[in-house]
């Protein structure tokens, strides 16, 4: 995953071994992640809606290019606001492919012995048959867009959470 190159992703500069020790570097985003643009780390941020939909346009062309157009599919399975960093003109770019995987195009979805992602998140019939796909990151891209356009959690504790909006 380190040749993944695009304008919406943060890419991974560099990395460095040594014994049990590993060093990632990636490019060096100075505004931060979308979560605390939301929901605030002292001094809160506001944004406005065109910075919103600024980000959130990022964020499909990373998806976008990760499902479709490069060499191989690659599923996120992370898609959350504290994985989308901010630069300094206020493009959303995608981080943090932990949890990401590879699959040749035409490939049916992952077999996974595991759910990963994070809760509320995590499309339900990947939590129900443990598969991944590029259908399970759009779900979560779903559920962050609501999150950003309300500016509320995905399990917001009101009687409607953004998770069964989507669901």
């Amino acid at each position: 995953m380190g040749r993944l190159r695009h304008k919406n992703l943060v890419n991974l500069q560099g990395w460095c071994k040594q014994r049990s020790d590993l060093l990632l570097v990636y490019d060096y985003i100075p505004n931060g992640s979308l979560d605390f643009f939301l929901y605030g780390g002292g001094g809160q941020r506001c944004l406005s809606w065109e910075q919103r939909f600024r980000v959130l346009k990022g964020i499909v062309a990373g998806l976008l290019y990760l499902h479709e157009e490069w060499e191989q599919v690659v599923i996120h399975r992370d898609v959350k606001s504290s994985n989308v960093l901010i630069d300094g003109e206020m493009n959303g770019r995608l981080g943090d492919f932990g949890l990401a995987r590879l699959y040749n195009h035409r490939t049916a979805a992952s077999h996974t012995t595991n759910v990963v992602g994070t809760v509320g998140y995590i499309a339900p019939e990947s939590a129900r048959t443990g598969k991944a796909s590029t259908r399970s990151d759009v779900f979560a891209f779903g559920v962050l867009l609501l999150e950003t356009a309300s500016g509320r959690g995905r399990l917001a504790t009101a009687t409607a959470t953004l998770y069964w909006w989507t669901g």
